[in-house]
Order: structure tokens, then C-alpha cells, then sequence
């Protein structure tokens, strides 16, 4: 009997995570069974994108053969995310004449406005590549559609307006060029934090409205949710590592031991507590207002029922949920992932974004709830979120 098995490849700038899971019939169909994980320190990187392919391959090998050990089978083609501050978002808007005589909104039609709503952005979006193509809202007549689709309404004229998620292109074709050197095919590809919103977020909490923050290395990436779908995505270049910096400075010592301090691993009587918490809150505090600025930038400054959920190495600093609090004036509080199994290592929120890649790459099988190759073209990712319950 053939195992319906998926593999994630998370490539992030402190490590690189790759995830395999067998999606067993009949059982959680949100949530694959994980056989195999697999980690490794990255080199080569530089805020996400590669900076030196081979150190970076020597990450992605190592971490491979780990999880094919654990897993007992060789990878042969995976999901992977991409991220960075090359990551960013275009917004646009079309309007096409309805095709029909009688007026009826055919499937031909929202193609075609998506299509020239793509056109648009295309001409002003030089060196990047559209990943995601995201349908905000549709309109016919200038009266907003509600609900998903609005194929089958009449009327002469439908617009849309949509989000592309976008990244530069040499990046994306390093990092494919990279991971197809370990002999792996890519199937497809994921901005890392829509990637890392399938199994950290609720439908609930989508629907209500939130912001997702991922605090990494050396960025800090945020999605924010509303009515189930994403309507924004930014990457900022600042992280954790920003705060072993801050340390390091401050307290005159090395980089290394000032990453040791930052753990809590070890504990040093030149300095006192009340010092090391001003340091941490001083950056944190410049993190959400970085977010805070975007919220404002789209209008949902403080509008956002859910709150922000903290995931990544950097939410696991004291106090962080209520400085996020006080800062965006919304609920704060720690993502967990999500799995089968409660016992599992992904449980760990650093693991997000190469499990929710199993779980998007395991309903990929019916190509209808699917996002074309990044490479070969946009794809809409909005069919397949519809499709998504969590």
C-alpha cells in the first residue's frame, strides 16, 4: 500500500528544519502524523537569503539526513518556505465588463479581472515574484460581494481588489537552486508566515482578526487575519539576534556569552536584572512598534479581536506578552503549535512553518485546493484557505 508522505523544508536564517509526515486515511486530516524531523544550524544566510549557497547546503544536507534517518526513507521531493526581507505585499485593484450577455459572473470572468489586476502590479514590481494572489474583495456594480465567490451574481461590471505577496526573484531561484542540489524537487512554495499560521492559528481567531509575529534570528515577519484570510504580510529586519547585540554592547562582553545571558543559561553578578530587562524591553519595545506602524499603515491599529500571537525563538523572553499587549493595545499571547500528538517536538512554535508546510502540501493531492509552482507563474492561495478548517 503506497504512504501518502509529505516533507517541509523550513530554511531559516538561525536553523534549518525539515519536517516528514505520513497522512494516514481515515485519521486527522488537519494534522499528518510526523515520522521523521530533522535540524541543523544555518550558514550562509544574511536576513533570509542566501549569502553563500554552499555553507547553505551543507545546513540543508545535514538536516535532511536526520530526518530521513529518523523517518527511515529518503526524501525525494518537498515544500519549502521562503522568507526574508525580500518578502512584501502590492495591493491593486481591477475591473472588467461582464462576459454575458444576461450577465451572469462566470468563473472566465474572475480570472480575467484577477489576471489584469496581476498586469497592473506586474509593470510596477521589477527583480520580484508574485508567490500568492490573494482576492480581498469583489464588487459588481460597486456594490461588495458577500461571502466567498461571487459566480452566479448579475450585473455589468465586477472589480476586484487583491493582495500579492511577493519576494525577489534571485532569491527565490538561490534558495530553489539550493534545495534541488541536495536532490530533492520542489513542489511547491510558501511564504514562511502563512506557512507557520496553519498550525499556530485558529479558524476563530482568523475570522476574528489577528496578527501573527514570528521573531526570528534577524527578522521579525507578522501575517494578519481577518474574515479567515490573510489581507497582509510584512517582514522586518530586526530579530533576536538584534537583542544578543544589545546585551553585548551594553554589558561590554562577547556576542556568545551575551546569547548565553539572553537563554537565561548562565548568570553573570556584573550586571543586574533590572539592567538585562531594560536592554530586552528597549528592542522588544522597537519590534512592536515596527508592527504597530504596519497596523496603522492598513488601518487596524488596535482593531483586531484576537490580538497578536507570538511565535519563534524570540517569544520566549519574560514578560514579552505584556509589553506586546500595552504596545498594540490588543490581547497578547504564546502560539502553539498544533498536532496529532501532544507529545510531539514540533510542539515547539520554531517548528511552525516546516509542519504547517506537511499540512498544506497533504491536501495538495486534488490540485484544485492548490497554488501553481511559485516558479512557473502566480496561483491563487485563496481556494485552497477556503478549504482549510482548522
Amino acid at each position: 500500500m503506497q504512504r501518502h508522505l509529505t516533507t517541509g523544508i523550513d530554511v531559516g536564517t538561525y536553523q534549518v528544519k525539515v519536517v516528514i509526515s505520513e497522512h494516514i486515511r481515515n485519521k486527522d486530516r488537519h494534522f499528518p502524523k510526523i515520522i521523521g524531523t530533522g535540524c541543523a544550524e544555518s550558514r550562509g544566510l544574511r536576513h533570509g537569503y542566501i549569502i553563500n549557497s554552499s555553507d547553505v547546503l551543507k545546513s540543508i544536507s545535514k538536516s535532511v539526513m536526520q530526518a530521513e534517518k529518523e523517518a527511515g526513507t529518503r526524501i525525494k521531493r518537498a515544500f519549502i518556505s521562503i522568507g526574508g526581507v525580500g518578502v512584501d505585499e502590492v495591493r491593486a485593484k481591477a475591473d472588467i465588463v461582464i462576459s454575458r450577455p444576461e450577465g451572469d459572473v462566470t468563473e472566465l470572468d474572475i480570472e480575467n479581472v484577477l489576471n489584469k489586476c496581476e498586469e497592473s502590479v506586474l509593470q510596477k514590481i521589477a527583480n520580484k515574484k508574485i508567490i500568492h494572489v490573494v482576492p480581498l474583495k469583489y464588487k459588481v456594480d460597486g456594490v461588495p460581494v458577500l461571502g466567498n465567490r461571487p459566480v452566479g451574481l448579475t450585473g455589468n461590471k465586477l472589480e476586484v481588489e487583491t493582495l500579492f505577496i511577493t519576494c525577489f526573484e534571485q532569491h527565490l531561484n538561490d534558495l530553489i537552486k539550493t534545495v534541488e542540489e541536495v536532490g530533492i524537487e520542489v513542489r511547491d512554495v510558501m511564504v514562511s508566515p502563512l506557512a507557520g499560521s496553519l498550525v499556530t492559528l485558529s479558524r476563530a481567531q482568523k475570522i476574528a482578526g489577528c496578527v501573527l509575529a514570528n521573531i526570528g534570528a534577524e527578522t521579525v515577519s507578522i501575517v494578519v487575519f481577518e474574515n479567515n484570510f490573510p489581507i497582509s504580510v510584512k517582514v522586518f529586519p530586526v530579530g533576536s539576534t538584534d537583542i544578543t547585540n544589545d546585551i553585548a554592547l551594553s554589558l561590554r562582553i562577547s556576542p556568545e556569552e551575551a546569547e548565553r545571558i539572553k537563554l537565561g543559561t548562565i548568570t553573570n553578578a556584573d550586571y543586574s536584572e533590572r539592567q538585562l530587562d531594560t536592554i530586552i524591553m528597549n528592542r522588544l519595545r522597537d519590534i512592536f512598534n515596527l508592527i504597530e506602524a504596519h497596523l496603522k499603515k492598513i488601518n487596524k491599529s488596535g482593531l483586531l479581536p484576537a490580538g497578536i500571537i507570538l511565535t519563534g525563538g524570540g517569544s520566549g523572553v519574560t514578560t514579552i506578552e505584556d509589553l506586546a499587549r500595552a504596545s498594540l493595545r490588543l490581547p497578547s499571547k504564546i502560539g502553539e503549535v498544533r498536532t496529532a500528538d501532544p507529545r510531539s517536538i514540533v510542539r515547539d512554535s520554531s517548528w511552525a512553518v516546516a509542519y504547517g508546510l506537511c499540512i498544506w502540501g497533504s491536501t495538495l493531492r486534488d490540485e484544485r485546493f492548490g497554488i501553481r509552482m511559485a516558479r512557473k507563474g502566480a496561483g491563487s492561495i485563496i481556494s485552497w484557505f477556503r478549504q482549510f478548517l482548522p
